[in-house]
């Protein structure tokens, strides 16, 4: 039973008379000298059948004058006899204005009669019932515990003006003590979130709060904030905030969970000035500062752009130094906000300059790709993570230049190396460990993914884990590690391919006619030896064996150069989306293969020269030789036929000047290329995802999962597999089997909400339903 029903019940109660000493009552007057119940009048319309009010005349509200009202009471205004007892509510009038009937206004004079025919709800004492009374008093009223100290009595006013307070149930207000800070609790449930809310649109919200809610949080303010809303105003608030001092260190864990739904505070707080902090500042007292953060990125440009003149080591020890004073703020806000590019890709940087300490070992072409599968493509993923952790031509240049001073050297000596190897074996004899990519089982469709260097292939093997068992081997590519000749090389058709010395721009042909190996030819060689070719979205017989296209990534970087590094992930997503689709289609494994890899360098891969006369075409990192030219010290036969002599720069130079992005040449990164195969689960066979636990602290879940592959991660929905739902600030990720997520806005509190795990893939694989605060 809540306070209306209750306030009912004794409305009602007041006309329950002794009926052999009385008639029945003609109404119940409910006297309100000081108005204190009008504003909750009206809620009770649904409680108190022919609740009347006396005032303005408005008879579709049951509110009229009293010649009015007395006409309602006496039933001449029904089509029937009413059968209950009328309740008149009279604010502004006390029971001493209607029994002095000589004195009594006029306007009321009408209804003077009814304290004769009718009844009074009032107190046993025969005072009028306050608010106060009836909630504190035990002979007739509640008797609840109500402190009677003054700002509690005015929050009372306050939160029976903005109708909070009918709706509760008895048995809580039992149980405690009504006082002010609880009642203006129910005025402001969550003054933390609340004044985020009004920083975000300070003029905006003082008018939409305008009244009982703006006059209770100023209150809470300043009390709890000590914020004076009005004189001091939200530059202040910015500059608390900033501090994190007392409570404010709510405030900033709300906003750091949910700034996404505060985009106007991140303006205040920039225009706010971070203070002296002497010689020796403490990180942790300046973490609240943006401007304490765009100094430091500003710092750290100029120290990232100061490595292009220095060599390798000195750029590792300036990178070093970097990351020691820099690291700290990748944990701050502004960084999770995308504010700290500079310190994320020193995060890379600093990776970068611990692995390039040496190159790649081996006395063998065999040697030197094993040490690079261990170890060597670490190398590449650093300094191309770095790369893609910036945005701006500003940031760019600087860890451009931080990468370049100690990652071009690594290249170099990794790449000649390879290529004194070489020069000793006559060309890149098989890997002893190579897979042989013509033999294909049954229900295996083949991806082809140009492009796709060693590294790269470990960050998708990644993300693809959670389809399946995994398992990544490395061949070596055609010679030269162009397109042309790759494509075909790596397919499972290449013993049915060739070249001749006419051949030309590297493109093979089909052994059984001389057809040269166009798209076409290709794809017509692959149908006759029983594999299905698969256009985009085409999913085949997954019975029987099939070749597929799918990425962009080698067009890109031709296009875009560096920015492929910062788009990477995009342009693997399309090959994920394949393989999806491939798995929903019923194919029980793929194997995705490519034709090269490439190297990336900011700054452009160092000119190096050949004459014009000597070479019959010529490519960034490789050229076919006149017939009359003398070979260059680097110089080894076509793969598909040794007649042709193909020139390669030497080291990671290039004949074209000023490219960044380039392949077909003899490097590591261009000539090693993965192997990646997927041995796709079943139902079956898959491992359930559970869901252990869900623990609530506030607004944060901690959720405990049993059984998710990597990749996978935890949100907070009102729709399992609605997306658009979530109640999250954002999903977290699953790590050591727990997930810990904040939910964005308090007013979700109590809401009946959805924990689900969702795969690598964006698959919902687990969800069990929870109240958001536990």
């Amino acid at each position: 039973m809540n306070l209306k029903s209750k306030l009912a019940e004794a409305l009602s109660a007041a006309a329950k008379v002794n009926r052999s000493l009385m008639t029945t009552p003609a109404a119940v007057l409910w006297p309100d000298p000081d108005r204190q119940w009008q504003k909750v009048v009206s809620s009770l319309a649904d409680a108190v059948p022919r609740l009347f009010t006396l005032g303005d005349y408005a008879p579709t509200e049951s509110q009229g004058p009293s010649i009015w009202l007395k006409t309602v009471i006496g039933g001449a205004l029904a089509d029937e006899a009413p059968t209950t007892i009328p309740v008149v509510y009279l604010p502004g009038v006390s029971k001493s204005d209607l029994r002095a009937i000589e004195s009594c206004p006029r306007d009321l004079q009408p209804l003077a009669e009814l304290q004769y025919r009718g009844v009074f709800w009032g107190q046993s004492n025969g005072k009028d019932w306050t608010v106060n009374a009836f909630l504190t008093s035990k002979s007739g009223g509640l008797g609840l515990d109500v402190a009677q100290d003054r700002e509690t009595q005015e929050a009372l006013a306050q939160v029976l003006t903005a109708g909070l307070l009918l709706d509760r149930q008895i048995d809580e207000l039992q149980s405690r003590q009504i006082n002010a800070e609880w009642l203006r609790s129910l005025l402001t449930p969550n003054p933390t979130r609340d004044m985020l809310v009004w920083m975000n649109a300070p003029q905006a919200i003082q008018q939409e709060w305008a009244g009982v809610r703006w006059d209770v949080f100023r209150k809470l303010a300043k009390s709890d904030f000590g914020l004076d809303l009005v004189s001091e105003g939200p530059l202040v608030a910015a500059e608390k905030l900033a501090r994190r001092d007392g409570k404010w260190a709510a405030v900033a864990d709300i906003y750091r969970d949910s700034y996404t739904s505060f985009p106007d505070v991140l303006l205040l707080l920039r225009s706010v000035q971070p203070p002296d902090m002497g010689l020796f500042p403490d990180p942790d007292q300046l973490a609240g500062y943006p401007q304490v953060n765009e100094q430091d990125e500003a710092r750290l440009r100029y120290a990232l752009s100061a490595c292009a003149a220095m060599d390798a080591a000195q750029g590792r020890a300036a990178i070093l130094v970097a990351e020691k004073e820099h690291a700290g703020r990748r944990d701050w806000l502004w960084s999770c906000m995308g504010l700290s590019p500079l310190a994320t890709a020193l995060g890379h940087l600093s990776r970068l300059a611990e692995l390039t300490v040496a190159a790649p070992i081996g006395n063998s072409t065999e040697a030197l790709a094993a040490s690079y599968q261990q170890s060597g493509w670490q190398v590449d993923d650093a300094a191309t993570r770095a790369m893609g952790s910036v945005q701006t031509k500003a940031d760019g240049d600087a860890v451009g230049a931080a990468v370049r001073s100690v990652y071009l050297p690594w290249l170099e000596e990794a790449a000649q190396r390879l290529q004194d190897t070489m020069k000793q074996a006559g060309g890149l004899p098989q890997l002893a460990a190579a897979p042989d990519l013509a033999k294909t089982e049954a229900g295996t469709c083949t991806i082809f993914v140009d492009g796709l260097r060693y590294d790269i292939a470990q960050r998708l093997m990644e993300k693809l884990r959670v389809m399946g068992s995994t398992k990544l081997t490395a061949r070596w590519t055609s010679m030269p590690s162009v397109t042309a000749s790759g494509k075909v090389w790596c397919s499972p058709v290449a013993g049915l391919v060739g070249g001749r010395a006419d051949d030309v721009e590297f493109v093979p042909r089909v052994l059984a006619d001389g057809r040269p190996l166009s798209n076409p030819n290709l794809r017509k060689l692959l149908v006759d030896s029983g594999i299905q070719c698969l256009d985009k979205h085409e999913s085949g017989d997954p019975t029987g064996r099939a070749w597929t296209e799918a990425g962009d990534l080698d067009h890109y970087g031709h296009q875009h150069e560096v920015r492929l590094a910062r788009d990477m992930d995009t342009q693997l997503a399309q090959v994920i989306e394949r393989a999806q689709e491939l798995r929903d289609a019923g194919w029980r494994q793929l194997r995705i293969v490519t034709d090269h890899g490439w190297l990336l360098l900011p700054g452009g891969l160092p000119k190096t020269e050949l004459p014009k006369h000597q070479a019959e075409t010529r490519w960034g990192r490789c050229a076919v030789l006149k017939n009359t030219a003398h070979g260059t010290p680097l110089t080894f036969g076509w793969d598909w036929c040794r007649d042709v002599q193909v020139a390669y720069a030497p080291g990671v130079s290039s004949f074209v000047a000023g490219a960044a992005y380039a392949h077909g040449g003899l490097s590591l990164q261009e000539c090693l290329v993965p192997v990646l195969d997927v041995v796709l689960a079943t139902q079956a066979s898959q491992k359930p995802v559970t869901i252990k636990s869900i623990t609530w602290k506030g607004l944060r879940c901690v959720v405990e999962v049993e059984g998710a592959m990597a990749g996978s991660v935890v949100d907070v929905r009102t729709k399992p597999a609605l997306a658009s739902s979530t109640l999250a600030a954002s999903a977290k990720p699953v790590e050591a089997g727990k997930a810990s997520v904040a939910v964005a806005d308090d007013d979700n509190l109590g809401v009946a909400a959805v924990v689900v795990v969702l795969a690598a893939d964006g698959q919902v694989v687990q969800k069990q339903a929870t109240t958001v605060g536990g």
